[in-house]
């Protein structure tokens, strides 16, 4: 059940054709972390979640500074332990990869409801890596998953709120203000606009805002302006 739903949510384009599309630039190094608007929570790292690095291709590309935020869901049930949440991102991975056909994981960044964040694509952490996530919007975007399913009336916890701020505070340009909105070019006829449009987007928005999917799900996407005022009180603490 909830791979279909996952499957829904992120993309139903073939990996290659996102990344081809996409124009990813391959970096060699970490980004300068002076671009990071706030300091880098803990993040679980693939090696410490069990990731099978013999799944995953070496796809850590980078198309410069994070510019936009867009928030998913990744289906599953909400009832989880939190305890469970590793084993469930490398349930995940082998479904990404082996059943969808993927590279890797499509999200950079997976959230659970203890608000305990993990690295999804491989490189995320170093780098602003190309995410399979948003089709025609992977470039210069971060994509940060919500563990669970938020259909009306089943919000996020307020600690998974604060785990997704804080990744798209510690990942989106300073210079870019999370309560505003972003210039961006569609690359995919295959999302709501057509490849080479000019849109204006919201800098942290749902999937729903560039794809015909219900993700994040209503309750999730409702909370979208209180993950906005949290990144924003996030980066004015650190400047």
């Amino acid at each position: 059940m909830w791979l279909r739903r996952t499957a829904a949510c992120a993309i139903t384009v073939p990996l290659a054709l996102l990344l081809f599309r996409d124009s990813p630039v391959r970096l060699s190094a970490p980004e300068p972390a002076l671009l990071s608007g706030a300091l880098r929570p803990p993040v679980v790292s693939r090696a410490t979640w069990h990731a099978d690095e013999s799944m995953a291709k070496d796809v850590a590309t980078s198309t410069g500074t994070v510019q936009a935020v867009f928030i998913h869901h990744t289906g599953h049930t909400n009832g989880y332990s939190c305890a469970d949440a590793p084993a469930m991102l490398r349930a995940m991975e082998e479904a990404h990869i082996r059943d969808q056909g993927w590279d890797d994981i499509g999200y950079n960044f997976v959230v659970d409801r203890c608000g305990t964040i993990y690295e999804g694509r491989a490189g995320s952490i170093g780098r602003s890596a190309l995410g399979a996530h948003t089709t025609g919007f992977n470039a210069h975007s971060v994509g940060i998953a919500a563990l669970g399913t938020f259909d009306p009336g089943v919000p996020g916890s307020d600690a998974l709120i604060k785990g997704i701020a804080k990744v798209g505070a510690w990942k989106l340009d300073r210079a870019v203000d999370p309560r505003g909105r972003v210039r961006m070019v569609s690359s995919n006829d295959e999302s709501r606009y057509r490849r080479g449009e000019v849109v204006y987007l919201h800098t942290v928005a749902g999937h729903r805002d560039t794809y015909q999917t219900r993700c994040p799900g209503d309750a999730l996407y409702a909370q979208l302006p209180a993950i906005r005022a949290e990144m924003a009180q996030l980066r004015a603490a650190t400047q």
